[in-house]
């Protein structure tokens, strides 16, 4: 999507290593997500327990909502910002959607439904009914008991609290494993028929079958003795029961792995089975289809999966430039003095800073980029103040011991959610909601202005070092998660902490993950730390690409999009898509939050101009305009010149806080003299 200026060698990364083998019905569960303090990856993963713990421990302790009752077991890390977050958190379990399935449970069930999709013109809405439901015999409770980059286990535990079975979904596969730990009885929804070791049932949504390994069928009701297994599975439009009952084989978990290539980024997911599985390909992943996929296809909200034999799921995504700054060195001279005059207006008019990380992470990332502005234009006293107080507000923010000096701009870590909180909470973020949009606009800042004074970097490091392991620690170290809300399968991140909703969890500003990714890399190249630029140089790519594929510019000629009568999306759910907001119902500000803050990182948005001029169009005049002025720029340069003009007399309360009409004019400037 980008043109690149950097040729980089490709390099592989191994993400994790090991899962449970849930074939030995006594081992204990034990994947990434243990929370052990040497998780698989150890200390060759970007932000290792090495680093993380002696920083952590130099925070205060910081507790500013309680940890709820999780059904999760002992000793694992929270899981936030999953996809199967609703499982874990809330007063009751709430559906996930490990695509192509939707799959649900309680203390003493789980079962599982082909989503039926329904498009409206606001919604792309997926059921999440129990197509076939299971009943565990003498059960009492569930728990997540393992999870890893793509799969959750869960463990059914009787009164006493013994494990009666193990139940495993992952994202991708069509296949629900449940493995015996002890003697047990399961009982279904809808009978099943069949003898042997593949047995069928008719649904409302169409056929399952069920591949027995040592389970015994009598009517509803199956028997297994300790090591046993099932494995539930649909059968797809234009499939084949036999075929699909071939690759039913039980899944114990999986891994994966990326590489960073000149042009591209590349992600791989392995299914860890006794044999060859079979994954379903979303519409992102579709260089993965190949002479495999002859399975048959499964309906999504995202569009038609492609069914593919085979245990691993490679694909590619351009690779995306981060840019500190915008270039502003092909300007006019008049250009720049209007550039000068603007930015001495808006450096002399910041407002003070605000004190929560939502804001007062737009103010840094806002005051960065006016200082840039400003010393490339030659406003020298603009530029030293602007530097002045961003150093000066970095500087308070990343005192380590800050919150036991005040109760504002400071963070602290908190033991329980496993988490590194600002002491003002925005938007539930004491929640662990939206740490990646709040801390990106930090990494970012810090980035900047380390840039022309290197000392900083020491300075600040501590605690920016502490901000990427939140969100992207390259391994659960105990202290900090795996990545946090980067989703390895959907290739996007989720940005509610628990998830307690019946639609999975959501992501709404697509353009706020890309500036996290691109400030994580910035400051990685600022810190010398490669392995990390290295990981953000991949989750830049894969996230850009995400965005463009599900948020912006979707191909409204799939049938999944027939009836839906807009050209992008405000939130994707795991399990439906809005075109809404969380805070207006105005198209302006619909479109605006998949581009705020078009940083000097957006270009990724500019790849169909057609496009840009018709998401433009429908998303007229109203909030986050501005940002829709400078997205319309990308489309060319005439387009371009006839934002400049309308910025230049748009009203200074039309622009939004993290921006500024320097920023605006000179981003503006930059697309029309392209021509």
């Amino acid at each position: 999507m980008r043109r690149l200026t950097t040729a980089v060698v490709a390099t592989a990364v191994a993400l994790s290593a090991c899962s449970s083998d849930l074939g030995d019905a006594t081992a204990p569960p034990s994947r990434s997500g243990s929370g052990s303090a040497s998780p698989p990856g150890g200390d060759s993963a970007p932000l290792p327990a090495s680093e993380i713990e002696p920083l952590v421990a130099a925070l205060p302790e910081l507790s500013l909502a309680p940890l709820p009752e999780m059904r999760l077991a002992d000793g694992l890390t929270p899981p936030t910002n999953r996809w199967f977050s609703g499982l874990v958190f809330g007063e009751e379990p709430q559906p996930v959607f490990p695509l192509p399935l939707a799959f649900s449970m309680d203390d003493t069930s789980f079962g599982a439904g082909l989503p039926q999709v329904v498009t409206s013109e606001t919604a792309i809405v997926g059921s999440h009914q129990q197509d076939v439901s299971v009943e565990v015999g003498d059960a009492a409770t569930t728990v997540v008991a393992a999870y890893d980059d793509a799969s959750v286990t869960l463990e059914t535990r009787d009164a006493d609290d013994r494990p009666l079975g193990r139940t495993t979904i992952a994202q991708g596969s069509p296949y629900v494993t449940h493995v015996a730990v002890a003697d047990e009885t399961l009982t279904t929804s809808t009978d099943f028929a069949g003898s042997g070791a593949v047995v069928t049932a008719e649904t409302a949504s169409g056929p399952w079958g069920m591949r027995l390994d040592g389970a015994e069928l009598d009517g509803d009701t199956f028997s297994l003795g300790r090591g046993d297994s099932i494995v539930l599975f649909p059968v797809p439009e234009e499939g084949d029961l036999d075929a699909m009952a071939e690759h039913a084989v039980p899944l114990t978990g999986t891994t994966s792995s990326y590489s960073v290539g000149a042009d591209e980024v590349t992600t791989t997911i392995t299914y860890e089975a006794d044999g060859t599985s079979a994954v379903a390909v979303m519409p992102h992943q579709s260089g993965a289809v190949d002479g495999a996929c002859r399975l048959g296809t499964f309906p999504s909200v995202y569009g038609s999966l492609t069914l593919c034999a085979g245990s691993t799921l490679t694909w590619s995504a351009p690779r995306v430039r981060a840019d500190g700054a915008l270039d502003l060195s092909g300007l006019s001279n008049d250009d720049r003095e209007e550039l000068a005059a603007q930015v001495a207006r808006d450096v002399d008019d910041l407002p003070d800073a605000p004190a929560d990380t939502y804001f007062g992470g737009k103010w840094l990332y806002r005051t960065s980029q006016l200082m840039t502005i400003a010393e490339q234009v030659g406003a020298e006293a603009p530029a030293r103040e602007a530097r002045a107080q961003l150093v000066e507000l970095l500087r308070t923010w990343t005192q380590p011991d800050g919150c036991l000096e005040r109760s504002e701009r400071c963070f602290g870590y908190d033991p329980a959610w496993k988490g590194v909180m600002g002491q003002t909470a925005a938007f539930g973020s004491e929640l662990l909601n939206d740490h990646h949009f709040h801390y990106g606009y930090f990494l970012y800042a810090a980035a900047v202005v380390s840039e022309a004074d290197p000392s900083l970097v020491d300075e600040l490091a501590p605690v920016m070092t502490l901000l990427a392991a939140d969100i992207a620690g390259g391994a659960d170290t105990g202290t900090t998660p795996k990545w946090r809300p980067f989703d390895v399968y959907a290739s996007h991140s989720w940005a509610s902490g628990t998830s307690d909703f019946a639609d999975g969890n959501n992501q709404e500003s697509s353009s706020e993950a890309v500036t996290a990714w691109a400030g994580l890399l910035l400051w990685a190249r600022a810190a010398g730390d490669e392995d990390l630029e290295r990981q953000a140089e991949w989750m830049l790519g894969s996230e850009a690409h995400a965005a463009t594929t599900y948020w912006t510019n979707f191909d409204t000629s799939e049938p999944v999009y027939d009836g839906f009568e807009h050209t992008a999306i405000g939130i994707n759910w795991g399990g439906k898509r809005d075109y809404a907001t969380w805070f207006s119902p105005e198209p302006s500000a619909i479109l605006g939050i998949q581009l705020i803050p078009m940083s000097p990182s957006s270009g990724y948005l500019a790849e169909d101009p057609d496009r840009i001029t018709a998401n433009v169009e429908e998303a007229g005049d109203g909030p986050l305009g501005d940002y829709a002025l400078m997205y319309a720029g990308l489309a060319g340069a005439s387009e371009a010149a006839s934002a400049l003009e309308q910025a230049r007399a748009l009203p200074g309360d039309a622009i939004d806080q993290g921006s500024s009409r320097s920023y605006m004019l000179a981003f503006l400037m930059i697309q029309a003299a392209s021509g």
